[in-house]
């Protein structure tokens, strides 16, 4: 039996605000974001334009290619937990990775069938819709010490 108190919502988040060391892994978590938005859009063009791919394909090669990248930077530096099990943490990462990229994916094909937006532009709009979500979920669940 625990003897833990679950606070509501708002103190918790009331809480997390006011340590550094949050701030500090949103803008670690931010850093790798970037790194992963680049490594995303390159990928993506790269199949979309010289190589011809369909769009949403070229959308699941990008993913797949920059959520590898960022399960392996952020599990070392963004939230440092190299002492928690690889596996289970990756199969987090992925499973709140894969829902987010859902979330991406249908925002990209709206932003191209819907709004006429370019490909590569829409991809850069729906990548950046997905990062608040993504950091939520990567960092109370994959993450959480």
């Amino acid at each position: 039996m625990s003897s833990a108190i679950e606070l509501p919502l708002h103190l918790r988040v009331t809480h997390g605000v006011s340590h550094a060391r949050n701030w500090l892994q949103l803008a670690r978590f931010g850093a790798v974001g970037a790194t992963g938005y680049v490594l995303n859009l390159a990928v993506f063009a790269v199949c979309v334009h010289p190589i011809g791919l369909d769009y949403t394909v070229s959308a699941v090669f990008a993913w797949v290619i920059s959520v590898l990248n960022n399960f392996v930077v952020n599990r070392n530096w963004t939230f440092r937990t190299r002492r928690a099990r690889p596996f289970p943490q990756g199969v987090r990462f992925f499973t709140v990775s894969a829902l987010v990229f859902g979330f991406t994916y249908l925002v990209l094909m709206a932003l191209v069938s819907r709004v006429g937006l370019g490909t590569v532009p829409a991809q850069a709009l729906a990548v950046a819709a997905g990062t608040p979500l993504n950091f939520l979920g990567q960092k109370l669940w994959s993450f959480n010490a």
